[in-house]
This record gives structure tokens, sequence and C-alpha cells, in this order.
């Protein structure tokens, strides 16, 4: 008997092949459908943002620096457009190089050298490698752009400067940051120009402001094609903060004059709030410049010249204050009860101790505080010093912040030296000091202290007894609010009875404008000027010149210290500077230009001039016999 399977085997092989077959499609149809859901939803945003990346280029839209104006609301420091050429590392051919450096007028190497150094770590950031193009060099690189890829013209910016002189100390500049800068500045770039001295440095987080982006399309040669989104996406600069001074841009322009061809400082202050009126130190440098392209020989020829015109005078040379110190021992004896306002001293020629014999510069006879004051009566000092001690003379230096630094607003500055019974016991142990005192108390020895110090202390004088932190900036602009914001003011005052600050003042009173007074070239006839001068002994040269003031003497307005280095006497030679720069500030109207105040200084007051002659020739004549003796 025969059997017929045939259909029951294809039956069975039908239905087996068409299961298989739509389980396969099935599945083939699930992984692709993940797969597109995957590209298109999980992660279509990451491939979105690659295949933009091969179409739109980021570029850093550097905001202009904040505007420096001085106290009456005038513009000292501002800023012009200017053009600089960039390399991005990434896009950059090295064939590229002769054509770029002929443009650029630059060595090959530098340009190799700066590839090099950044086509790993910074190869997607353009790097700045000429400042200030001209127009010739601008449009060289736009013709040839099709043979320059990665090389671009980015708008940058310049510092300008609107006053007469340099102000180099007080504004400082700014430069290119330094690879060490870089390190600490996250986020900041190879490039980007930063404040490196003055109060470009100390308010370079206001000044600089806040970078932007733009999006732009470029072609396969990564060269911009067009803006990307009409520009909706860009995110815009913002400029930096605006930021007031105290400076009277006037004072200090006649201040700058004054010391033209010296080595030397002025420090003018407003004993009312501490702000700086004006601050100069000479020789010094014009921050014009360091706006735009800054060669190297320029930067390194300031740094090596040997008259030191990177040194702020102001508030880093550190001398012995020489006279212009007693007012301190006065106040310091007259405070602790060592003496009153009608205890005398006599005074016949000097001081006999410890084996020796201390000069005064004249037999003053019985000699009061003020008197004192208005002679500069070494005798009367000498022992005010003894008697005061190393304790108490701690004591009121440090209230006057002599040996610690002011704190005023600009980078480096020194806080001088006042020996101490510790630093002095650390070095000579312990022995007595009193023969140390005897120098100390009229400014000499180890002592030494900053112009800057020696205007707040006798802005401090000036008003009685407050002491003042000094302050450049006194207001910035905050651009975000359109609001101007004042600074902190720091103010101490100082436990001194108000009787013995008018006896201080009353002898500064007399030394410009009794007979007999050691600074009557700064005398005024329509205002009441208190100074005393000072002349510090220098053991490796000329005597440095020392002059403080303060006027009016009742409700001062100005308080100023004038140190000119290795110059003589300090009636002599600070007291006119000093006198010139009070003409100035009380009758700004008499001093329209800088050539003008150049020629009063000059013919004005001739009498007053030969009275100072006289007085020079007859100390010079007393010096010359202590000499001799």
């Amino acid at each position: 008997m025969q059997i017929n399977l045939r259909y029951a085997d294809n039956t069975f092989e039908n239905k087996g092949r068409k299961l298989f077959l739509k389980i396969f499609i099935i599945t083939i149809f699930l992984v692709f459908t993940g797969r597109l859901a995957q590209l298109q939803i999980i992660e279509g945003k990451k491939y979105r943002s690659d295949s933009e990346a091969q179409a739109i280029k980021t570029v850093r839209i550097e905001p202009f620096r904040g505007n420096v104006f001085d106290r009456n609301g005038e513009m000292l420091v501002h800023n012009e457009p200017s053009f600089s050429v960039t390399l991005t590392p990434n896009e950059f051919k090295k064939s590229s190089i002769p054509l770029l450096c002929s443009i650029l007028e630059v060595d090959p190497s530098e340009i190799l050298k700066l590839y090099e150094a950044n086509k790993s770590a910074s190869k997607f950031i353009p790097l700045k490698i000429h400042r200030d193009a001209d127009f010739r060099t601008v449009s060289l690189i736009e013709e040839y752009s099709d043979h320059l890829p990665g090389i671009e013209i980015m708008i940058d910016s310049k510092r300008l400067y609107e006053f007469e002189g340099h102000m180099a100390h007080l504004l400082g500049y700014t430069r290119e940051i330094s690879k060490t800068q870089l390190a600490n500045s996250p986020f900041l770039y190879q490039g980007d120009q930063i404040g490196q001295s003055g109060i470009e440095r100390t308010f370079d987080d206001d000044l600089r402001g806040r970078e932007g982006i733009q999006f732009v399309t470029v072609n396969k040669f990564g060269q911009r094609v067009a803006s990307f989104d009409n520009g909706r996406s860009d995110i815009p600069s913002k400029n930096g903060f605006d930021i007031h001074l105290g400076i009277d841009k006037r004072l200090q322009e006649h201040a700058e004059l004054l010391l033209k061809d010296r080595r030397g400082s002025v420090v003018a202050i407003n004993p009312q709030d501490g702000s700086v009126l004006a601050l100069v130190s000479k020789p010094d440098y014009d921050p014009r410049d360091f706006s735009g392209k800054i060669s190297s020989s320029l930067y390194n020829g300031l740094m090596n010249d040997p008259a030191s015109p990177m040194l702020n005078r102001a508030i880093q040379s550190q001398y012995p204050p020489g006279s212009t110190w007693k007012m301190l021992i006065a106040i310091a004896a007259l405070q602790e009860g060592i003496v009153n306002e009608n205890t005398t001293i006599y005074c016949g020629g000097g001081l006999q101790y410890g084996g020796r014999f201390w000069k005064c510069h004249g037999a003053h006879g019985n000699i009061s505080a003020r008197r004192a004051i208005q002679t500069s009566c070494n005798t009367y000092f000498y022992t005010l010093g003894m008697k005061l001690g190393i304790d108490l003379f701690e004591k009121y230096t440090d209230m006057f912040s002599f040996g610690h630094k002011t704190g005023i607003d600009l980078p480096h500055e020194n806080p001088g030296l006042i020996p101490t019974r510790e630093w002095l016991e650390k070095r000579l142990g312990k022995i007595s000091f009193a023969g140390r005192m005897v120098n100390y108390g009229i400014g000499q020895g180890e002592i030494s202290t900053t112009p800057l110090q020696m205007a707040a202390y006798t802005a401090a004088i000036a008003n009685g007894g407050t002491y003042y932190r000094p302050r450049v900036v006194t207001h910035i602009r905050n651009n975000l609010s359109n609001k101007m914001e004042p600074l902190e003011i720091y103010a101490k005052k100082l436990e001194i009875d108000s009787r013995i600050m008018d006896i201080i003042k009353n002898g500064m009173s007399d030394v410009v404008n009794l007979s007999g007074g050691t600074a009557a070239i700064a005398r005024m006839p329509d205002v009441e000027v208190c100074g005393k001068t000072g002349t510090a002994q220098n053991p490796h040269g000329k005597d440095h010149a020392w002059f403080v003031c303060f006027a009016p003497k009742e409700n001062p307005t100005i308080a100023m210290c004038v140190f000119i280095e290795n110059a003589g006497f300090g009636g002599a030679v600070a007291a006119p500077i000093a006198s010139q720069l009070l003409k100035a500030f009380f009758n700004p109207e008499l001093y329209e230009t800088p050539e003008q105040h150049k020629l009063m200084a000059i013919t004005e007051n001739p009498e007053i001039i030969d009275d100072m002659i006289e007085e020079v020739i007859l100390e010079e004549i007393l010096d010359v016999i202590e000499e001799s003796n």
C-alpha cells in the first residue's frame, strides 16, 4: 500500500517559512526603527550640533575697556577701534608663512614659533599675532585670504589719552597676558590684553568688561561666509565699567611739568576724604607707547634703564623723612604728657650725649614745641626722641600707619621701615636704644618712608586727627545698572587731643608765614599755607629734599608731599615746587596751559625767590662749618 505524504509536508514547510519570514521582517523593521529613533530623538541634538559644527564657527567679540575720568568729569582715557591679525592653528597651513610674513613684515621664525606652541593645546582659539594693523596690512590680508587659511582680521581697540604729560604710574598700562598670568586666569585667552600696572591692573576686572560671541557660517576652507541665524544666537559683549578718579587733571599736569628732568615724586591728597588729587613719579614712561603694538625692545629698554622709569617712586621709594618727621615726635610727646605747649628745652647749638655732640643748625636758646617746628630745631627733637623711648615711638608711628602699606588702590606699594624694639633686638640684641632715639627724633637712622605715607600723615594733621586711607578711584559707573557707585572710604580717628593738633598746625603755619621759618617760598597772599621742610641725609651722595604742606589752615582742601632725590635742601628745592602747585590748585584760572605755568614759575614773586636764595646760602655755610668741625 502506497501512502502519499506530499500534502502534509508542503503544509508544514509553508507555515514554517512564512513564520520565519514574518519574524525576520519584523526584527529588521524594529532594528531600523529603533536606530532611527536613537539618531533623531535620543542623539539628535548631538548630531545636529556636530553637523552645524562643520558649517558654524564661533568668533569672540572683545569688549572695549572702560573709560577713565578725573574728579571734574574730564575724560582722561578712552578707546578707539583698531584691527588685529589672528591665526587659528587648526586651519592654518605652514606653507602660508612666507606670504604672511611678507605682509606683516616680521621674521618667519616668530610666526612658526607661535604656531608650533599652540597647534595642539589651543588649536581652535584665534591667536593675535599682529596688533594695530594699518590699512595696507588689512587690505593685503583680505586680498590674499584664499591663500591664508586660518588668518583673519578682527576688530580690536587701543587706549587713547586726553591730557598733557604721562600719568604713567597712576594709570598704568595694558599688555598681552603672560603665560604665568594665563595659568591663573581660566576665563582669559592667549592674546588678551590685561592691566599690568596702576589702576589698569587694580581695576582690571571692572575695566575689562565681558566678551561676546558671534556665530558665523564658514565654507569648506574655514572662511567666514555669513552670520548664522541672522545673529539671533549671538551673545553681545558688555563694555567695561567707567571709573572716576579723585585726580585733578590740571594739578597733575602741572606737577609732572615741575618734576621734569628730576628724580622724585609729588603726592597731593584731599584731607577730607583721602582721595588723591595728584600722584607723580619721575622719571617715568609714556603709556601711549603701550597702546597698540608693543615692541619687546621698548619694554626691555624701560626695564633696564638705570633711571628706573618703571619704579613708582610715590609708593615704592623709601627714604629717611628728615625734619618732616618732627611733627610726629612732637605729637607723641605732647599726647603722652612728656612736654606741654609751654615746656621749653634749651638749645645751645646741639646736644651732648653718648660721647659725641649732636649738632643743631643753630643756637635757639629756650624753645617750645611750636617754635621748634618753625625753626626745625634739632636739639629739641633729639631730646624728645630720648624721652619718648622706643615703645612709645612704635605706638605713634603705627598710629599713622608708618611701617605698613597705606592700602592705596595701586599695586606694588612698599611699607617703608620703622625700627621697632623687636626689629632692633633681632639685629642688635638687648641694648639701650637711647642713642638711636636721638637720631629717630629728627627722622634719620633706619627709618624709611614713602612720599605717599608722608602725604597721608600730613593730611591727618591737616584735618585735625583723622587718618584716611589714600584712594585714587572714588566712583565706578556700573554699565549694567547705569548707576554711579561710590567706593568705600576708610577712615580712622586718631587718639590725639585736638588741642595738640592745633599746636602742630600753628607751628607748621609759622614755618611758612613767619620770619625765621624755613619755607617762606610757599607763602601765599590769600591762603594760609602750613608746611615743613626736610633734608634727609644720604651717605651715598647729595641729600634728599622733602617738603610737606597743607592749605588752607582752617578746613584744608589739599595736603601735599614733594620729594626730590639728591637735590639738597628741602626749602630750596621741594618747597618752591609745592608753592607753584598750591597756586595752580587755588587759582586754576591763572594756569590755563602748561606753557603759561612754566613762564610764571620762573618770573613770579622774585623778592621771595631772592629771600630763599639768601636762606640757602646761609644754610650751606652752616653745613660747611659743621663738616669742618
